[in-house]
């Protein structure tokens, strides 16, 4: 079965690195045209380049803080000025945040709800309109497994998530009439950025390889995911093959989620 999203334009946030880089690439080779928004200007054009390798759409950047409403709304625009519509939207800008409850200021809930949270509704409604009219539209929210399996000391990201969660459901049943198919991908233990960032903050003599087998040991896999097989998946489901799911929040963790 060959995945081709060839016609349709998606636009993938945090994708200037980690899952929403693999994202992009994954797509632009599938013919989607995608639109690359990451709010730091420096690493933009090394993603296009990498997107763009054995690309057959054509991969555009837009510097964009997702957590400010402006900005999505300038932005959104210049994607359309460029692209003329947008078929596919995954929300997947974030950083991962976790501390007792206690020391989560009123300033730390607003900019992790900003970012994870409003980034999504407001990205949502603004394609909305055309999706609806086309009968054709993809979102995806990127999550985490905490959305639906929290633990202590799991705030603000695991509350902003399980709200992405339902948000995507909520969606879904709204936009199943319309031919808008709308689901969740929850994130496990998966090669990232942010990984290597604490293997390099470590400073140990361990190898990155020697530390991700140790993070993956407990996975029922027995390692830890790639970020290519994320970008499958979330590939699959923009494509028509995956037509008749919607509403489904899907575990990409190697079995480790303790609920389905």
């Amino acid at each position: 079965m060959e995945v081709r999203l060839d016609g349709r334009t998606a636009i993938i946030t945090g994708a200037s690195k980690g899952l929403g880089l693999a994202m992009a690439k994954e797509f632009a080779a599938s013919g989607a045209n995608v639109a690359i928004l990451a709010r730091s200007a420096d690493t933009l054009e090394q993603a296009k380049a990498f997107a763009s390798e054995g690309a057959s759409g054509k991969v555009a950047t837009f510097q964009c803080d997702v957590s400010k409403a402006d900005d999505i709304s300038k932005t959104f625009a210049a994607v359309l000025g460029t692209f003329g519509q947008v078929d596919i939207l995954i929300n997947n800008a974030g950083i991962s945040r976790a501390m007792p409850s206690d020391q989560i200021t009123d300033e730390i809930w607003q900019d992790d709800l900003d970012l994870k949270l409003f980034a999504a509704i407001r990205l949502s409604r603004l394609c909305w309109p055309g999706m609806k009219q086309r009968k054709w539209g993809r979102i995806i929210n990127v999550l985490n497994s905490g959305a639906k399996a929290p633990r202590a000391n799991g705030a603000p990201t695991a509350v902003s998530r399980a709200a992405g969660m339902a948000l995507m459901k909520v969606l879904a049943g709204e936009g199943a009439p319309h031919g808008i198919l709308v689901n969740g991908m929850l994130v496990g233990l998966i090669d990232s950025d942010q990984h290597r960032r604490k293997h390099a903050q470590a400073g140990t003599n361990v190898s990155y390889e020697e530390f991700a087998a140790k993070m993956g040991a407990n996975v029922p896999l027995g390692r830890i995911g790639k970020a290519e097989e994320f970008a499958a998946m979330a590939c699959f489901l923009c494509s028509d093959h995956a037509g008749f799911t919607t509403g489904t929040a899907i575990n990409m963790d190697g079995g480790a989620t303790p609920v389905v």
